[in-house]
């Protein structure tokens, strides 16, 4: 099975940051090659909210929609490409609109990766 990692480093946020980018009504992704080798069980993924989104509830609602619809893709093996890292940077709209409707716009998104 495989796990989520969050990144730790300065250094890889800045990277992947100013590599490639997707931006959708929901989030935004950017991503990137590994830049170091490492388990291949693992992937390399963040979410990311800012603060002006609303508070705390709001954040975390949103953050855990967009995890689970990541670890639902995971394990039917679909889409997601294991040799890259991600930045997935959730935006307000998200937490109004269905859970179906933002899994579906993560598909298309990881289909353009």
């Amino acid at each position: 099975m495989i796990k989520l990692k969050n990144l730790k480093s300065d250094f890889q946020f800045k990277s992947l940051l100013s590599q490639k980018k997707i931006h959708t009504d929901y989030f935004s992704v950017y991503f990137g090659k590994k830049t170091m080798k490492e388990d291949n069980n693992k992937l390399n993924i963040s979410f990311i909210m800012k603060k002006k989104i609303g508070n705390s509830v709001v954040r975390n609602k949103i953050k855990r929609r967009l995890r689970s619809a990541v670890q639902r893709k995971l394990k039917n093996k679909q889409l997601i490409d294991i040799n890259y890292s991600y930045i997935i940077l959730g935006k307000s709209k998200a937490f109004t609109e269905k859970y179906s409707i933002i899994s579906d716009e993560l598909d298309k998104t990881f289909f353009k990766i």
